[in-house]
């Protein structure tokens, strides 16, 4: 834990002059004097890297878990949640610009203020805590702070990956579960979409599963970008590469930001959804009105065991299917 009013990064390398290199994401930003990175959470402040958003939080709130999306950890609790004003991603379709990508007011919550409010708010359900919303990995001091001051409650993060190995392999022991937000499974999506690379985001998903962090994947699907069946499929055989019991959220774009697209159409999320559930055991329909896609099923006798409501219906405990003792992936 570092004590210094002013919160010096953990992973930037000093270079000639005052100048530093930030090495938290792959975009490793070489910033001057007075320059922040493009995450805007990181500043060179007289020739070190500050993190300028340490403890500075868009807003707060008690969701269901279920809100994340996160449908195989802990169904039906409730997590606090919060978030900073900062993104290293550039996505022109970003459907929560207004704090990620451009400045807003924040509240001021240390570690230990943070720590006793999940405390409080929990009450006698489990203390758990995702710093979501925007994106968490911009906030990492933050995060690996809480995470050694505050070790009896659980961490969630709502990410999109984009972090540099080690870093990342720093964060892993002391987080409980993850949502990975896989925009495209096509680099020049990353490239020309997002202002970004594919390929880090794929080993940061391997490397989680890896850890044996619960993980669960999130796909928003926007016409014409990259809700093609031909991309759906290629997606959807990664995904079963690594583990075809990974759940699968997709979700429907609506227009924002910089993006004038028409929003996604509910059937094309559903057709997503019945290509994936060939191949995975856990596929999931987000953000639309349809009762399709949001139970969970048992894979091997197709017992509803989780209700679209996220009530817990036939599982045993540890996890298994009441009518026929399958074990569900998850943490129940």
């Amino acid at each position: 834990m570092r004590e210094t009013n002013e919160h010096e990064c953990m992973h930037f390398r000093k270079m000639e002059g005052q100048a530093v290199r930030c090495l938290l994401c792959p975009h490793c930003c070489l910033l001057e004097v007075g320059e922040s990175g493009l995450c805007r959470g990181r500043k060179n402040i007289g020739g070190k890297l500050i993190a300028v958003n340490y403890a500075r939080s868009i807003g707060m709130a008690l969701d269901p878990i279920e809100k994340k999306p996160l449908y195989h950890f802990r169904p039906g609790s409730k997590i606090v949640s919060l978030g900073s004003n900062s993104c290293n991603l550039s996505c022109f379709f970003c459907q929560n610009s207004e704090s990620s990508q451009q400045g807003c007011p924040t509240i001021i919550i240390s570690p230990m203020e943070l720590k006793e409010l999940v405390l409080r708010k929990c009450g006698d359900g489990p203390l758990q805590v995702a710093f979501t919303y925007t994106e968490p990995l911009s906030w990492y001091e933050y995060v690996y702070d809480f995470a050694r001051q505050a070790p009896e409650v659980d961490i969630v993060l709502v990410t999109n990956g984009f972090i540099n190995p080690k870093p990342l392999d720093e964060l892993l022991p002391h987080i409980k579960a993850m949502n990975i937000d896989l925009k495209s499974i096509r680099p020049d999506f990353y490239e020309k979409h997002c202002e970004a690379r594919l390929e880090p985001v794929l080993k940061s998903i391997e490397r989680v599963m890896g850890e044996g962090v619960h993980l669960e994947l999130t796909n928003l699907l926007i016409p014409g970008l990259n809700d093609s069946e031909a991309e759906i499929k290629e997606l959807v055989d990664y995904v079963a590469s690594l583990d075809r019991r990974i759940p699968l959220h997709f979700s429907a774009y609506h227009p924002a930001f910089r993006s004038q697209i028409p929003s996604t159409p509910e059937s094309t999320v559903l057709q997503a959804c019945r290509i994936a559930s060939g191949k995975l055991d856990y596929v999931y329909a987000g953000n639309i009105l349809s009762a399709e896609f949001h139970a969970t099923l048992c894979p091997k006798c197709s017992s509803e065991v989780i209700s679209a409501r996220r009530e817990p219906l036939a599982l045993k405990a540890g996890g298994c299917c009441s009518h026929c003792s399958q074990p569900i992936y998850g943490v129940f």
